[in-house]
């Protein structure tokens, strides 16, 4: 099963893209959307969820890069 990944706020400051159950981040940037777009490019490599969080830690948005286990039905 493919791990997620999640944008974070750091405790130094700026954003953390961090692995699900890490502790440590992977990287940290400056700027929020820099960290989306770059954890945003490891979870599509990985085909994994990405989950952005606010300030506050809640999830503000989820983004599913996995294979879906069905596939849409046509209407």
């Amino acid at each position: 099963m493919a791990t997620s990944q999640h944008v974070v706020p750091s405790p130094e400051g700026g954003w953390s893209v961090r692995k699900g159950g890490a502790e440590k981040a992977s990287r940290t940037f400056d700027d929020k959307q820099k960290a989306i777009d770059y954890a945003r490019i490891v979870s599509r490599n990985q085909g994994s969820e990405l989950y952005i969080h606010g300030r506050d830690g809640a999830v503000q948005h989820k983004d599913s890069h996995g294979k879906d286990p069905v596939p849409p039905k046509d209407h």
